[in-house]
């Protein structure tokens, strides 16, 4: 199993970011796959979470109605579109999927939101 994400970087307040999750090694679309972030100091958080089909996401209260979860099944890639983003977006965002009992989770990308 392999997550590999992309598409962090620097951006300024309001600003918009892109991040993707490219899955291998599994069947991606019977699972459900998720985003979570980590900044520093604090524990990792559950962003957003898609069924496997796309047809059902969550979010966390602080990312609502600013941030978007989709899928491709067909290339097996999960994405995240960020918008008006803060300065306490500012994490390590993680591509995650559980698979029976099994945890797995990507490398993480950065996103750092400042000025």
């Amino acid at each position: 199993v392999q997550l590999v994400e992309s598409g962090g970087g620097l951006v300024q307040p309001g600003g918009s970011l892109r991040l993707s999750c490219a899955a291998s090694g599994f069947r991606f679309s019977i699972y459900a796959m998720s985003w979570y972030r980590q900044a520093p100091g604090k524990e990792r958080e559950s962003v957003a979470t898609i069924s496997r089909a796309g047809g059902s996401t969550n979010y966390a209260d602080s990312v609502k109605e600013r941030f978007t979860i989709s899928r491709d099944n067909a290339k097996n890639t999960v994405y995240l579109q960020m918008n008006s983003l803060k300065p306490e977006d500012t994490a390590v965002y993680y591509c995650y999927v559980r698979l029976g009992i099994l945890d797995y989770w990507g490398q993480g990308t950065q996103v750092t939101v400042s000025s």
